[in-house]
């Protein structure tokens, strides 16, 4: 008994662990989505996010003799949130300023990124002539849990509430915050307005190219965070140009499975998180890897044929997602 819970304990925290870039690339996306944008770049802002976080804080830890281990998050975080909100801003002159198609300028953007964070993290690596790797003290900020070691230890849920890293509370914090913001604040509701009909909110006075510009590039930003959180938790602190293949795809499926609702992507990137690697910890010797790894994908799909059958306007993407807006047609 006491190892059943032991193994579902490990089991949680280690979905935690992968779905906390999960998190924050869903909760970018549907800053992004809910002001009428669709962005497919995701997976190609994740790699930037990546490269460029891992690489902000190496760089950092090079040139200073003793690191601070706050800098240093927060120049990973801030690398990485200024690369996604470039690329997004490349995204959104495209589409909202030149009206590109939206579809075909996302999955641009998603080669574009990773080509660019590919090219990035490979250039370092050349150059540092082997690994590019954060040293064990501060990596160990990176992956270890901000609380004291008496709360982790508090039977069956110390690990679960307290164990893990600071960017997992970072992005529950942000998801409580974006739920706020959308929901209770003007500016929140406006943004809102223009991705459900933006001809009403120009028409109301509400700046539509200003607000679809900003929900892109601060979404991207927060997206591109957690491809940076990604590689210095899980990929431990070391760049590996195939680690985040597949993350930014599974964050766009998340953005439909809690349907378009920040708080509910806390949970849902938790379970898409075991589902990942549910491959490590339950195997069945006659189901292959590959089926194990689609799992997400089925789930998303199921969970959108029921959200289609019951027609539930609440649970319907916002009602100008992927169109691009026209004032001469209003």
């Amino acid at each position: 008994m006491l190892n059943t819970v032991n193994l579902f304990i490990a089991l949680v925290v280690a979905a935690i662990t992968y779905g906390t870039p999960l998190l924050f690339g869903t909760l970018g996306e549907v800053l992004t989505e809910k002001s009428g944008s669709l962005n497919l770049g995701v997976e190609g802002i994740m790699f930037m996010g990546g490269a460029i976080g891992l690489g902000g804080v190496f760089y950092y830890e090079k040139a200073v003799e003793s690191p601070s281990a706050f800098l240093a998050v927060l120049i990973g975080l801030l690398c990485a949130f200024i690369a996604g909100g470039i690329a997004s801003l490349i995204f959104s002159f495209l589409t909202i300023t030149l009206r590109a198609n939206q579809n075909v300028t996302g999955l641009a953007l998603t080669i574009f990124g990773t080509g660019v964070g590919q090219y990035i993290g490979e250039i370092m690596r050349i150059r540092e002539g082997g690994f590019v790797a954060v040293g064990n003290d501060l990596k160990a900020v990176f992956i270890s849990s901000p609380f004291p070691q008496a709360m982790q230890d508090i039977p069956y849920v110390g690990k679960i509430l307290f164990g893990n890293s600071i960017f997992f509370y970072l992005g529950v914090v942000l998801a409580i915050v974006m739920h706020l913001f959308l929901n209770k604040s003007r500016t929140g509701l406006q943004l809102r307005s223009v991705g459900e009909s933006p001809a009403t909110a120009d028409a109301a006075g509400i700046n539509v190219s200003r607000y679809r510009y900003l929900g892109a590039i601060i979404g991207g930003g927060i997206s591109a965070v957690g491809g940076m959180v990604y590689i210095t938790t899980i990929a431990g602190c070391v760049w590996n140009h195939e680690g985040l293949s597949g993350v930014g795809w599974l964050a766009v499926a998340l953005v439909i499975f809690c349907l378009w609702r920040p708080l509910s992507a806390i949970w849902g990137s938790v379970l898409f998180g075991a589902l990942m690697i549910l491959y490590l910890r339950l195997t069945i010797p006659f189901i292959p890897t590959q089926l194990y790894k689609i799992l997400p994908y089925v789930v998303t799909l199921v969970v959108l044929i029921i959200v289609s059958l019951r027609k539930k306007r609440e649970d319907q993407p916002p009602t100008s997602l992927g169109l691009n807006y026209f004032r001469e047609d209003r």
